[in-house]
């Protein structure tokens, strides 16, 4: 593949695909990858091979992964793979290294024979990858030119998922590489028909829904993030919390303390779980006012039922654990936009924009209350 002089100004090259003393260095992923199983020869050198069946290794780092353990390090090196034994006329399907998007797209297709072109996306999926602008066109342009696909393969097709085209411009693309994109299906399972279809969606391949075990298996790695946040928040309150006026350290921590520790984990509940779980019946449009509305029901639920526990607690203290419930319900909940199709960047931005200052403020005010509360 060449750039064109005018081009060449408005590309980032990554450092494998690097213009060098005339000549363009690459790199090929390593085959010592634990899921390679082989190597196939090419043109351009020895390809790491891989199979659609998963196997105990990778189905336990995908379940780590749920659970938010050693996630970010869930990879594969960026760059191209052959599932089966493809040949020149094979088609190229277009991945994230995210290693469970890599390993969804390999598992649909037991018994093709394809190349998987894998982009450094910094271990994120797809569809996230793309809002970010990881999986994008220039990261696109630098692997086709880094792998020097155009020597693997005769044809000039690249097989996109459909989640990925926020980040990419089709026809920039197609002008500085010579690859045309075809859009493939939302879901990896449609790839087999797509492909026996002559690349062609049928009208159900293009729509998304989000159904509840979808949700369901989100829920876990929301959890998880948060609670690295919320512990060490909660450990800082107890330990302020025994330093109010006029009560023992322990007793302190017990009335005045306990109460916001319930307070943060109600605001998690409520935005990683409750939020996900309820999504669809959940009134409003912004993911931040969702957050607020199960805030409200978790805070009303706990708070109701234990607060014969706390009969010291005064107006201006409660006032301030509801504030803290809702603020953190509503950014969990907000922070959960990237992992639906429910919405675009651009709409996230803009939520984000409104909601971050409402946020910050009623959690200074909640926390300032508090502290007035302790020592007045």
């Amino acid at each position: 593949m060449t750039i064109s002089p005018s081009a060449s100004g408005q590309l980032r090259f990554l450092p494998v695909a690097r213009p060098g003393a005339g000549e363009v260095t690459f790199r090929l992923p390593s085959p010592d990858q634990p899921f390679v199983r082989g190597t196939l020869t090419t043109p351009v050198g020895k390809v790491p091979q891989v199979r659609a069946g998963l196997n105990l290794r990778d189905r336990l780092g995908s379940w780590l992964a749920r659970w938010n353990i050693g996630r970010m390090h869930f990879t594969v090196e960026p760059g191209l793979y052959a599932l089966g034994r493809p040949d020149e006329h094979s088609p190229v399907l277009v991945s994230a290294n995210y290693k469970m998007s890599f390993d969804v797209l390999r598992s649909a297709l037991p018994g093709r024979d394809l190349w998987i072109l894998v982009l450094d996306t910094k271990g994120i999926n797809v569809w996230c990858a793309a809002g970010k602008g990881t999986f994008g066109t220039l990261e696109l342009l630098d692997r086709i030119q880094a792998s020097r696909l155009e020597e693997v393969v005769s044809h000039r097709r690249l097989i996109v998922p459909q989640l990925g085209a926020p980040g990419l411009a089709a026809h920039e693309i197609r002008r500085h590489s010579g690859f045309r994109v075809i859009y493939g299906p939302v879901m990896a399972s449609d790839l087999p028909r797509f492909l026996d279809n002559g690349c062609r969606a049928e009208p159900g391949m293009r729509v998304k829904d989000f159904p509840l075990s979808e949700r369901l298996v989100l829920v876990p790695v929301e959890v998880m993030q948060a609670l690295r946040v919320g512990l060490p928040l909660i450990l800082v309150l107890l330990a302020v919390s025994g330093l109010a006026r006029n009560l023992a350290y322990g007793r302190a921590v017990e009335v005045h303390g306990l109460p916001m520790a319930l307070a943060v984990l109600a605001g998690i509940l409520a935005g990683t779980v409750m939020t996900p779980l309820l999504l669809p019946w959940i009134p409003g449009r912004f993911f931040s006012g969702k957050g607020v509305l199960t805030g409200l029901v978790c805070f009303a639920g706990i708070f109701g039922f234990l607060r014969h526990r706390w009969p010291e607690q005064g107006l201006m203290e409660s006032m301030a654990l509801l504030l803290v419930t809702l603020t953190i319900a509503s950014w969990f909940a907000m922070a959960f936009t990237g992992a639906t199709t429910y919405t675009s960047p651009g709409g996230v931005r803009r939520e984000m924009l409104r909601a971050i200052p409402l946020q910050a403020a009623a959690l200074i005010i909640g926390l300032g209350l508090w502290l007035t509360a302790l020592f007045s």
